[in-house]
């Protein structure tokens, strides 16, 4: 169909030290999704791989057309807990699994009275930004420990590498009923360019060098540069980097997906 669609290019990599690939991912052309697991006797990629393909449920409804802009945040906020009770479900079947859990973000891109929007669903620290005319700005706000500590003024911007908690996170989809999703709606303009990551992105790269790498106009040089960078900085976790232009055109409608999650898929 002939609509405002993602353009997007992306890849998930297990990193220098991590033996597997924890992280999960997928694109299509009106929704990105990015999940980082976490859990013992492969937990972790259960987990997200469990968030990526039961968020993936809704893509036919989105591909229909059936779903009007009131009912986006429902359709969206449903799904985050369709996630929830999967992965309790699992682990309930599994004693190994008993603690697992992912953190997950998606963008998911509408339209409404001829303008674009994108929703943002999101729990946990794995990331979304928007670069919109040379300004990267960070659209989720992340569920740690250090976050909180810097939204109460207790630590400062430059004292967050080496502490004790910088990976305690304070929201996470492990099945249990505590969690609070967010989830914001942004509009879109022609020339933004969206970039999904987890912390092993962000976590080692600093701003001025995602700044550098998702300012390259070819989106696949852009996830190479990125990646690249996190490699050169150590790479101690999964790299995930999704990185979407928004494209006016007639969309593919096919899903890619990656990492854990892509077991099963993409052929």
């Amino acid at each position: 169909m002939t609509s405002r669609h993602f353009s997007t290019s992306a890849r998930s990599v297990t990193g220098l030290i991590r033996p597997g690939n924890e992280d999960s991912a997928l694109h299509h052309s009106h929704l990105l999704a990015i999940a980082d697991g976490m859990g013992g006797h492969a937990g972790g990629e259960i987990a997200s791989a469990i968030a990526i393909n039961t968020l993936a449920q809704i893509i036919p409804v989105i591909d229909s057309g059936s779903i009007d802009s009131d009912s986006v945040e429902d359709l969206l906020m449903n799904s985050l807990y369709d996630v929830n009770a999967e992965i309790r479900r699992v682990a309930d079947n599994d004693e190994e699994l008993l603690g697992m859990g992912t953190t997950l973000s998606a963008l998911h891109l509408y339209s409404s009275d001829k303008r674009s929007f994108v929703a943002l669903i999101h729990v946990g620290d794995t990331r979304a930004y928007r670069l919109r005319d040379g300004v990267l700005t960070q659209l989720s706000h992340d569920h740690t420990v250090i976050q909180e500590l810097l939204d109460q003024g207790v630590l400062k911007v430059g004292e967050t590498s080496d502490h004790p908690q910088r990976s305690m996170l304070t929201q996470v989809l492990m099945g249990d009923n505590s969690i609070a999703p967010v989830l914001m709606i942004y509009e879109v303009e022609e020339k933004d360019r969206f970039l999904l990551s987890s912390d092993g992105l962000h976590g080692i790269v600093s701003e001025a060098e995602l700044l550098e790498g998702v300012q390259i106009a070819d989106k696949d040089e852009a996830v190479t540069f990125l990646i690249d960078t996190a490699y050169k900085n150590g790479a101690p976790d999964n790299v995930t980097v999704l990185v979407a232009d928004i494209t006016v055109g007639v969309s593919e409608g096919s899903s890619i997906f990656l990492g854990a999650a892509q077991v099963g898929h993409n052929g």
